[in-house]
């Protein structure tokens, strides 16, 4: 991943340092498991325990000479040891090593992208709040449809949020799992009871079966969430893009004191993070491809998923977590134009009413296609001339006559629209 868009937290954990570290932590908490089912002895349990160490320069080197990274590792840690070095990776294959300490960084990961999800659910939750009976226009196709809220758009968001952050705890603990088999997962030559230990220790849950590999449907279920929570992002972006055009111009991003907009353009103010996070969102359901491709391995495991994941899983958990806190950031800095919402309620001279009307006039003995084919050519005019709707309805004999003129007028009040509100909100825990 590009550093510009990763954090300094995930670099870290996807750090070749933080990698080895954890391919060391897998390591000793094999020779401690063998060490309590009592093929070890203690003391050399704890002389690895306390001295095994690894130097990269040294990995390098030796992987130059095996092509192996896994072996090159090993053969580092056992030149920081004594005779007790026969015990490093006793029983093991290598991926027993990769994917169960993969599984303690995927955690790791996971730890900053749930605080991520959360903080990002607070900010939508008191913008929803706050906005709650701000009336907007809303909108089907791109055009002015019936009045909303502000706040429904904002608790709607809220409400995704939260489906989000329970899909990510629960395939959480499917990702977060570890596998200490053997080389084609029967456990041959290391049993059950050192998994159970190993993964005890680690932090992990064990995985009921596996291969030589853990199996990638549970990456490609890890992904498809991630890919959930950037397509969200996009959606929250979309809207705000959508909205900041020049000639809506109801919501802006922030703009910082000394904020360019454009080399060329000294008035411009874009939508600079709502695009960028939008861009990265499809970087994301790209990704999420590679890891189905990722589940049909050959028998019990190739290694065309490992290329692949050593690129997807970093980029992946560190995009989650770079658009969560942008998107975040840009909610805190959010300019809610309320000129230019009440402007714009009120650009289409009333139509925003026509159900309103249709259904007035069905209760008052109408039939429905009768009350539609009457008000749709009067909306016409509206649209064509930019007369008052509520005008040209009070001009209308036969519709007066149906529902009387005051009647009439108490149509057109956008409180009408708010009367549910109260009732959706209370649907959540706020």
């Amino acid at each position: 991943m590009l550093e510009r868009y990763m954090r300094k937290e995930m670099e870290d954990i996807w750090s070749r340092q933080r990698q080895f570290e954890t391919w060391l932590d897998t390591e000793k908490a094999v020779v401690e498991a063998w060490n309590f089912v009592g093929e070890i002895p203690t003391d050399d349990y704890q002389k690895i325990e306390e001295n095994a160490s690894f130097d990269i320069d040294r990995i390098d080197e030796l992987e130059q000479i095996t092509h192996h990274d896994v072996i090159a590792f090993t053969r580092t840690v056992s030149e920081s040891l004594g005779d007790e070095k026969k015990w490093v990776h006793y029983g093991l294959t290598s991926t027993d090593v990769v994917d169960t300490a993969q599984s303690i960084r995927i955690k790791q990961a996971n730890d900053i992208i749930e605080k991520d999800l959360i903080d990002f659910s607070n900010e939508l939750k008191t913008l929803a709040i706050k906005y709650k009976k701000l009336v907007v226009v809303g909108r089907t196709h791109g055009i002015h449809a019936e009045p909303t809220t502000l706040g429904l758009k904002f608790l709607r968001w809220y409400s995704e949020t939260q489906r989000n952050i329970n899909r990510f705890k629960q395939v959480r603990k499917e990702i977060e799992v570890g596998k200490i088999s053997g080389a084609v997962g029967t456990f041959a030559n290391v049993p059950p009871e050192v998994e159970e230990r190993v993964c005890e220790r680690l932090g992990l849950g064990v995985q009921d079966i596996s291969t030589q590999v853990l199996p990638r449907d549970l990456h490609a279920n890890y992904m498809s969430e991630l890919a959930l929570i950037g397509s969200e992002i996009e959606e929250i972006a979309t809207e705000i893009r959508a909205l900041q055009r020049t000639e809506i111009n109801e919501l802006r991003e922030g703009f910082a004191k000394g904020q360019k907009g454009s080399s060329a353009m000294p008035h411009k103010r874009n939508p600079i993070s709502s695009e960028n996070v939008s861009g990265l969102a499809r970087v994301l359901r790209g990704e999420m491809v590679t890891s189905f491709e990722n589940i049909n391995l050959w028998h019990e495991r190739d290694i065309s998923h490992s290329s692949a994941e050593r690129i997807i899983l970093p980029d992946a958990t560190a995009l989650v977590d770079y658009i969560l806190n942008r998107m975040t950031n840009v909610l805190r800095g959010l300019v809610v134009n309320e000129d230019a919402i009440k402007r714009n309620l009120e650009q289409t001279h009333g139509l925003i009413f026509s159900q309103h009307i249709l259904l007035s006039l069905i209760e008052a003995g109408w039939s429905r296609e009768d009350a539609y084919d009457t008000i749709q050519p009067i909306t016409m005019r509206v649209w064509e001339t930019g007369v008052s709707f509520k005008d040209l309805l009070l001009k209308n004999n036969r519709i007066v006559g149906s529902i009387g003129k005051e009647h009439l007028t108490q149509l057109f009040d956008l409180n009408f629209h708010l009367r549910n509100v109260d009732k959706i909100f209370a649907r959540f825990d706020m």
